[in-house]
């Protein structure tokens, strides 16, 4: 019965020529088949990528059916895949997990090919970097699709093929403060908090070439500069020194827009737009020279405010809107701490 369910659905799919109800058949296929008879699916969606006659499933396909294939079987696929310029991109990834090291030689030519699009050139790098663990991505992008020509690092692509492919060590996890595991102070408290919501977040998604949603020790570089610029509330300099967000980004209803917390390293010049002006870099006559922009969530700044100070040395936090012709400051919570106790909510 099983295998007459399959045969009718393989039929309805090619038969198919609307976009929505091929979505539906395709995940009805995936559901009641994928588990039971791997295979076979797999031989449906790849005949599909081949034939089909819905040109965009065609390439949508390819992530489902990198997803299913386990083994060499379907390598001959994907080597096809590779030269076909709408299905290349998730041939790279097909290839790799089908043959593993036997395709750093093709990946690497692929990579080094000009003739080829620049986004799959660029996905070729990163996956190459990924599995052998090299950091031919480090501070990149994690999508590969937004890396630029001169990002790609051929040169060092072409060393290591020369040198015999060799593994590499990969990337260690940003370095943390020891307060995280056991807080005591208040401010402690609260970002200890915030590292386990960030924590959850990285679990869905991460990638160590670029981390993100960390919160780690700043360098004593950026310090010195902050230091330079302006003299910081000791609370606020302390959460920069010791738990300073490394790309830290949350949303959600508390922040729909999403928010972005700055960490020691783009402080200062996360004030360009605001307190700076982002082309010609003068100080605005129209900002408060005292406010220090913290956080942003969709251009609305959130500053703390040099000279202020609640009763138990913590700082208030204020927020604008932008696009009102003026900025216009109001109080959003009274202190910082609560503050980070909000973000970590909305993470």
């Amino acid at each position: 019965m099983a295998v007459t369910a399959l045969a009718a659905l393989h039929r309805k799919l090619f038969d198919e020529t609307d976009g929505s109800k091929f979505a539906r058949l395709k995940e009805r296929l995936l559901k009641k088949h994928a588990a039971d008879d791997r295979l076979a699916v797999l031989d449906i969606l790849t005949a599909y990528a081949r034939d089909g006659q819905l040109l965009h499933w065609r390439t949508f396909l390819m992530t489902d059916i990198v997803h299913l294939v386990e083994g060499s079987q379907h390598a001959a696929f994907f080597a096809w895949a590779l030269e076909q310029p709408a299905l290349a991109y998730w041939g790279v990834d097909g290839l790799l997990k089908s043959i593993g090291v036997d395709a750093y030689a093709p990946l690497v030519a692929l990579a080094a090919s000009g003739a080829t699009r620049l986004e799959v050139r660029a996905k070729a790098i990163k996956s190459l970097a990924v599995f052998s663990r090299q950091p031919f991505d480090q501070d990149l992008p994690s999508d590969p699709g937004h890396w630029k020509a001169e990002q790609l690092r051929l040169s060092a692509v072409l060393d290591w093929q020369a040198d015999g492919y060799p593994d590499g060590a990969g990337y260690k996890a940003p370095a943390k403060h020891e307060t995280l595991a056991k807080p005591r102070s208040r401010l402690q408290v609260a970002a200890a908090f915030l590292e386990r919501k960030l924590a959850l977040r990285r679990q869905r998604e991460q990638d160590l070439a670029q981390p993100s949603n960390w919160l780690t020790m700043a360098s004593a570089k950026d310090m010195a500069e902050i230091d330079a610029q302006w003299v910081l509330p000791e609370i606020y300099r302390h959460f920069l020194q010791f738990y300073s967000p490394l790309r830290v980004h949350v949303d959600g209803k508390r922040f729909p827009q999403g928010l972005h917390l700055y960490g020691a390293a783009e402080l200062v010049k996360a004030q360009h737009g605001y307190a700076v002006h982002a082309v010609h870099h003068h100080n605005i006559a129209s900002w408060q020279s005292k406010l220090v922009v913290i956080a942003d969530a969709g251009g609305d700044p959130y500053c703390v405010h040099l000279e202020e100070r609640s009763i138990d040395g913590d700082l208030p936090v204020y927020r604008a809107r932008h696009g009102a012709g003026e900025w216009r400051f109001e109080l959003h919570m009274d202190d910082f701490i609560d503050f980070l106790h909000e973000i970590a909510w909305a993470a």
